[in-house]
């Protein structure tokens, strides 16, 4: 083959092999992340938003917004909430998200059924995040009458009637959900399952508040595993 020849041969293949490269090189777009699934297993533990988990630099606000599947037997299920906090993907550092007003957040989950309210909302470092973590503190129900006002509050009086403590064996929830908070900001909404998380367990000290009618009135003991999902990060 003249030298000429070969010369041409070698530039073209050199042309092609570089472009086949930068196409191997090319990055796809992130997959959306996993999604929560009641009970806290995660349904998607790999295609996340991308990075390294480093910090991407300045802050984010991230907001905690909470729906429900209330607990069908109630008029009211007050749940109080201690703590929400989110977990960063580079190292075992807990970023606490606030509360609204107060050091805790008490809500009427048969309100939330459909309306979303808001939880806490945090100013963040930037970044890819793991987890989140929820404290519940204590909760009860209440079968004869809802309760008045909003349907989260720092406190929310009890309404009369025949009512029920819970007894939550383990109050931290975590979930198992990757995202990144960028400069924007993210929206999380959580739904917190009353159907599943309230489960009836035997006699018990129930409150019938002299009436001696109602649940309540029958001694019925109630427990609590919360079972709270991540339904959306935007």
């Amino acid at each position: 083959m003249p030298a000429w020849s070969m010369s041409r041969w070698m530039i073209a293949a050199s042309l092609v092999l570089a472009a086949t490269t930068a196409a191997c090189d090319g990055s796809g777009s992130p997959t959306a992340p996993g999604t929560e699934t009641a009970g806290g297993s995660s349904s998607s533990s790999s295609g996340n938003t991308g990075g390294s988990g480093a910090a991407q630099g300045g802050n984010g606000s991230l907001a905690i917004h909470l729906t429900d599947s209330p607990f069908s037997d109630a008029k009211a299920l007050l749940v109080t909430f201690t703590g929400v906090s989110v977990h960063r993907a580079d190292g075992d550092s807990w970023q606490t998200i606030m509360f609204t007003s107060g050091s805790q957040r008490t809500c009427d989950l048969k309100k939330l059924n459909g309306p979303v309210d808001v939880l806490g909302v945090g100013s963040l470092p930037a970044g890819k995040y793991t987890q989140v973590r929820l404290v519940v503190s204590s909760a009860n129900i209440y079968f004869d009458n809802p309760s008045a006002g909003s349907a989260c509050a720092s406190s929310i009086a009890p309404p009369a009637g025949a009512s029920a403590p819970v007894d939550i064996p383990s109050g931290e929830v975590k979930l198992n959900h990757e995202f990144t908070l960028t400069t924007a900001g993210s929206t999380m909404l959580l739904d917190f399952d009353g159907d599943q998380s309230v489960h009836q367990t035997g006699s018990g000290n129930g409150n019938s508040n002299g009436n001696g009618k109602g649940k309540g009135a029958s001694n019925t003991k109630y427990m609590m595993s919360p079972v709270i999902r991540v339904v959306s990060v935007r």
